[in-house]
Protein backbone atom coordinates (compact mmCIF):
# COMPACT_ATOMS: atom_id res chain seq x y z
CA UNK A 1 0.00 0.00 0.00
CA UNK A 2 1.15 3.53 -0.73
CA UNK A 3 2.14 5.84 2.07
CA UNK A 4 0.00 8.92 2.63
CA UNK A 5 2.10 12.03 2.03
CA UNK A 6 2.04 14.55 4.84
CA UNK A 7 1.59 18.14 3.78
CA UNK A 8 2.82 21.05 5.78
CA UNK A 9 2.77 24.79 5.40
CA UNK A 10 5.31 27.53 5.92
CA UNK A 11 3.04 30.10 7.56
CA UNK A 12 5.12 30.17 10.75
CA UNK A 13 8.33 30.94 8.87
CA UNK A 14 6.71 33.80 6.95
CA UNK A 15 5.16 35.27 10.10
CA UNK A 16 8.54 35.16 11.83
CA UNK A 17 10.31 36.76 8.83
CA UNK A 18 7.89 39.67 8.88
CA UNK A 19 7.60 40.05 12.66
CA UNK A 20 3.86 39.34 12.55
CA UNK A 21 2.09 37.66 15.45
CA UNK A 22 -0.36 34.80 15.31
CA UNK A 23 -2.80 37.01 17.23
CA UNK A 24 -2.72 39.60 14.44
CA UNK A 25 -3.17 36.89 11.80
CA UNK A 26 -6.11 35.36 13.68
CA UNK A 27 -7.80 38.77 13.91
CA UNK A 28 -7.24 39.51 10.21
CA UNK A 29 -8.59 36.09 9.23
CA UNK A 30 -11.58 36.47 11.55
CA UNK A 31 -10.70 33.18 13.24
CA UNK A 32 -9.99 32.11 16.76
CA UNK A 33 -6.40 32.10 17.95
CA UNK A 34 -6.57 28.35 18.59
CA UNK A 35 -7.53 27.51 14.99
CA UNK A 36 -4.92 29.91 13.62
CA UNK A 37 -2.30 28.41 15.93
CA UNK A 38 -3.21 24.91 14.71
CA UNK A 39 -2.56 26.08 11.13
CA UNK A 40 0.69 27.86 12.05
CA UNK A 41 2.00 24.84 13.99
CA UNK A 42 0.92 22.36 11.29
CA UNK A 43 -1.46 20.45 13.56
CA UNK A 44 -4.22 21.21 11.07
CA UNK A 45 -3.93 22.21 7.42
CA UNK A 46 -5.86 25.21 6.08
CA UNK A 47 -7.99 24.87 2.97
CA UNK A 48 -7.06 26.68 -0.25
CA UNK A 49 -9.23 29.70 0.54
CA UNK A 50 -7.37 30.23 3.83
CA UNK A 51 -3.98 29.72 2.17
CA UNK A 52 -4.86 32.39 -0.42
CA UNK A 53 -6.06 34.81 2.26
CA UNK A 54 -2.95 34.27 4.41
CA UNK A 55 -0.74 34.74 1.34
CA UNK A 56 -2.50 38.01 0.54
CA UNK A 57 -2.11 39.25 4.13
CA UNK A 58 1.59 38.34 4.17
CA UNK A 59 2.32 39.66 0.68
CA UNK A 60 3.54 36.33 -0.70
CA UNK A 61 2.27 33.92 -3.31
CA UNK A 62 0.18 30.98 -2.06
CA UNK A 63 2.84 28.68 -3.53
CA UNK A 64 5.36 30.08 -1.02
CA UNK A 65 3.20 28.88 1.88
CA UNK A 66 2.99 25.20 0.97
CA UNK A 67 5.53 22.46 0.54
Amino acid sequence: MGQKKEHSNLIKEHLKKRGITQTWLAKELGMSFSITNAYVCNRKQPNFAIIFKVADLLGVSPKELVE
